[in-house]
């Protein structure tokens, strides 16, 4: 019996009609309905991407202040300073504000609380004109009148004190009311009182934003006429950083160059798997254009359903995000200000996105002839030359791009404060190179596959040499697999080599001051802010004392005294400009090697300095000076302004002039890490040859515990240095290089992961058949987990050759002006996780999630 078919009115010409489109795109949903499952991880990994796009964008635009003088002017347009000891302080703010308008008054009194912490008691109206960014409550109320108090959590925390307790500071006891905040700056320290009960006030600020006041700081003068003590300012107009719609675009183009590979391997894989349906529905008469439309639609629903999916996800993931932020950006965010346009614009172009992928299989897809298409193999791959030329070209001209986008400097990156301009030129020549080198890396990915045929050698077992031929087999679905593999690794390298060039100058170190389990108690006491005076004699045998006790309660050895008896110095480039070497330069005692372990024999003969900061040994320019910086006469009008030796208009550096020019430096990465640590030493060895003098108990003494300091330890330790009037120094976060690596190093092995798994798992359900005719002869578990794991693992090995070196060419390229910064110290450990550690990764992962035996052998199942 045979069966004619026949088309409705509507579609005869053979274009076919809105019945067909409606049929086609009713199929298109039903295969999604039905297959969702297979299209799990194609929806899971879009929907990551959109998310991370949204959270990233809004992270951006709330990481930095709207306005970065909101600390220091409020809303005001100009503050005058006027001091403490002024004897006419309420005179001049009265003639102030008669001759500039009105003014928030804020009166700020300092604080001795035996540490680093700077407290002040400050007096402030809650209802001022210009200070509502400096002022917040957190829970409470505001101090109405004499007595009543608002602290802020740090000082509730430091001094123990809660809402409705009682808290003792400048001779009277207070009444704990609320906690206040400083919205715009949360390390601000403060306790907060009625205007009028800062009775010895150390500084007051008085904010003003009148028409008077303007045109005063337009006349250029920094005094009001009348008031000599009164020191008139307006807000910096330079903001620091990069502009917030350049990152917001940076991030944006970054994640969606991600939704992009993502869906194109997706799509890929997709089409492929669906070839046989669309054969057989070529077979009962659907044209090519019927048949695009069915993949154009799923990567229209897929695209909606990730896109919605991840714009949930990517706000759900901000908000729970927020507080953190908030913590470490040091500002109050409001969660709710967010970027709109920027997360309309990842949303849409993630549905475009996927559409625009899926019509290039689409495309291909319906060529396939019908007998081909039923058959189900696969196209043959595309020869490589095509896409190499565009890559380099692409490539180049992204390089080019970014050479003249002004690199360090537009970024306002430079050394020493040197900032550059971030004109609209410049961003656009960032942006444009940084698309430029990532679309030339992906063009260029499958030449990296053509290597993989040249491998796959008789010498290699059987099952290695099927996977990489699969692999060169289905070119385009693993093309496309590894471009988005190598655009992670690339992602995660150049934030590495970033972040080297901001945090990893060994003369300028950045990083916390100590760690959790040490203190550092000065020997000069400092009865007010800025002020220091040597202890004396009996005072400091008096202090060794207790903090040995101190030291022995807190089960470390001992009190190590400090001594210092030398400097570093690094001649700067420009005239008269040496550049300061940050922390101090002490003396290595065999008590302070002890301490950290570090015996004799591990120091070479004739070393000079032993430092933990890896590349000072290799700075260029440095010189040991053991003549204190500018030492002279106090009576030389010029004292403090005479070059040190070997700068610019100085003397020269030599042994007579109490300098060392390139000291032998030696590094031992034992030694503590911190900014205020004892991270660089001068041996005993050089302080004897040089005849050096020790400035022995002058400096302080560290003490070492084994264990984290709580909270009842510190307050004890504060407790000592307030009864000698000296500050303890306590660790406190600071961001480092190995923070920055490490989440770079984990975020780009996880989307690399996460691809891998995604692209290999499609790429072996391609192969379902050939793993049906491998079990049917005999081949073990062993044999298809071998080929899955090589089939990861030759992905990934790839991905992140390719990646890091796309990375460190276009990171050169973009920082050429400041090479000297570039590649000085990258981290080697997170280098070879990525170009090591992720391969056996993504090997084990593809080891342990395969060898299951196929449940159907002797027939291939209908789709």
């Amino acid at each position: 019996m045979s069966i004619a078919l026949r088309e409705p009115p509507d579609l005869d010409g053979g274009a076919g009609g809105i019945v067909a489109h409606r049929a086609v795109v009713r199929w298109a949903v039903r295969l999604f309905r039905r297959e969702w499952r297979q299209q799990l991880l194609v929806l899971g990994l879009l929907t990551v991407a959109v998310a991370a796009t949204i959270w990233g964008a809004s992270a951006v635009t709330n990481a930095q202040l709207a306005d970065p003088n909101y600390p220091t002017f409020g809303i005001a347009a100009v503050s005058v300073t006027l001091p403490g000891t002024d004897p006419q302080l309420a005179a001049d703010i009265a003639t102030i504000q008669g001759r500039l308008g009105p003014a928030d008054v804020i009166e700020n009194q300092n604080i001795a609380t035996g540490t680093t912490q700077s407290v002040q008691l400050r007096a402030e109206s809650p209802h001022g004109h210009y200070n509502a960014p400096l002022l917040g409550l957190v829970s409470g109320t505001y101090p109405a009148g004499p007595g009543q108090v608002a602290l802020t959590s740090q000082v509730a925390s430091l001094y123990d004190a809660h809402v409705g307790g009682s808290w003792q500071a400048v001779g009277t006891t207070w009444r704990v009311i609320g906690i206040v905040q400083d919205p715009s700056n949360l390390a601000d320290e403060f306790a907060l009182v009625a205007p009028g009960q800062v009775t010895h006030p150390s500084k007051v600020t008085m904010l003003l934003g009148s028409a008077a006041a303007q045109q005063a700081l337009n006349s250029g003068g920094a005094t009001v006429p009348g008031v000599p003590a009164a020191t008139l300012a307006g807000p910096n107009e330079q903001t620091a950083g990069p502009p917030q719609a350049t990152l917001i675009l940076v991030v944006e183009v970054l994640g969606l160059v991600f939704i992009g590979l993502v869906s194109v391997a997706s799509f890929s894989v997709l089409a492929q798997r669906r070839l046989r349906a669309l054969g057989m529905l070529s077979a009962i008469g659907a044209t090519g254009r019927n048949l695009r439309l069915v993949m154009v639609v799923n990567g229209l629903v897929v695209g909606a359903a990730g896109a919605l999916a991840g714009a949930v996800v990517g706000l759900a993931a901000w908000f729970a995000y927020a507080p953190a932020l908030q913590q470490s950006s040091g500002h109050v965010i409001d969660a709710a200000n967010l970027p709109w346009w920027a997360i309309a614009i990842a949303v849409v172009l993630a549905i475009a996105t996927s559409v625009l992928a899926s019509r290039r299989p689409a495309k291909t897809m319906a060529a396939v002839p019908v007998v081909a298409a039923l058959s189900g193999r696969p196209a043959p791959p595309r020869a490589v030359y095509r896409s190499a030329v565009p890559g380099v070209v692409v490539f180049a001209v992204g390089l080019a791009c970014l050479a003249f986008s002004g690199g360090l400097a537009a970024l306002g990156g430079g050394q020493g404060g040197e900032g550059g301009g971030h004109g609209p030129g410049h961003t656009l020549l960032l942006l444009g190179g940084l698309v430029a080198s990532i679309v030339g890396i992906i063009l260029l990915a499958p030449l990296a596959i053509s290597v993989l045929a040249a491998g796959a050698g008789p010498r290699l077992p059987v099952a290695i040499r099927i996977a990489l031929r699969d692999l060169v087999r289905y070119r385009a679905r693993s093309g496309a697999a590894l471009a988005a593999t190598t655009f992670a690794v690339f992602l995660a390298m150049a934030i590495c080599l970033v972040a080297s060039i901001r945090f990893d100058n060994p003369v300028n170190w950045i990083g916390p001051n100590l760690s959790s389990s040490q203190l550092i108690f000065p020997a000069q006491a400092s009865p007010g802010p800025g002020q220091m005076e040597p202890l004396s004699s009996a005072q400091l045998t008096s202090l060794s004392g207790r903090l040995n006790t101190l030291a022995a309660s807190l089960h470390a050895r001992s009190a190590v005294p400090l001594e210092t008896s030398a400097f570093l110095y690094q001649v700067g480039t420009q005239a008269h400009s040496p550049q300061n070497f940050t922390g101090t330069v002490y003396v290595a005692t065999p008590q302070l090697l002890t301490t950290y372990g570090i015996k004799a024999s591990q120091i070479a003969p004739g070393t000079d300095i032993l430092t933990m900061r890896p590349g000072l040994a290799g700075v260029p320019r440095l010189e040991m000076i053991w003549t204190p910086p500018h030492s002279c006469n106090d009576d030389d009008p010029n004292c403090g302004n005479q070059p040190q030796p070997g700068a610019d208009g100085g003397p020269p550096c030599t042994l007579g002039n109490d300098c060392l020019p390139s000291p032998t430096i030696q590094t031992i990465a034992s030694l503590p890490g911190g900014t205020s640590a004892p991270n660089t030493l001068i041996t005993e060895y050089a302080v004897r040859k040089y005849h050096m003098q020790v400035q022995t108990q002058q400096n302080g003494w560290l003490i070492q515990a084994p264990a984290p300091l709580t909270a009842p330890q510190l307050n004890a330790a504060r407790q000592l240095a307030l009864a000698y009037q000296v500050v303890v120094e306590t660790g406190t976060y600071e961001p480092s290089l190995r923070d920055f690596a490490d989440g770079a190093t984990a975020l780009g092995i996880l989307i690399a992961l996460g691809v891998l798994a995604m692209s290999v798992g499609l790429i072996r359900s391609e192969t379902a058949r050939d793993l049906r005719t491998l079990t049917a002869t005999g081949a073990s578990s062993t044999t298809r987990r071998t080929i899955t794991a090589a089939t990861a693992a030759a992905l990934a090995l790839l991905g992140a050759i390719a990646g890091m070196a796309g990375a460190v060419v276009t990171v050169l390229a973009w920082g050429h002006s400041s090479l000297s910064n570039i590649l000085n110290d990258v981290l080697l450990t997170d280098v070879l996780i990525l170009l090591i550690g992720l391969p056996l990764i993504a090997a084990a992962a593809g080891w342990l999630l395969a060898g299951s035996e196929p449940t159907v052998i002797s027939r291939q199942p209908l789709e």
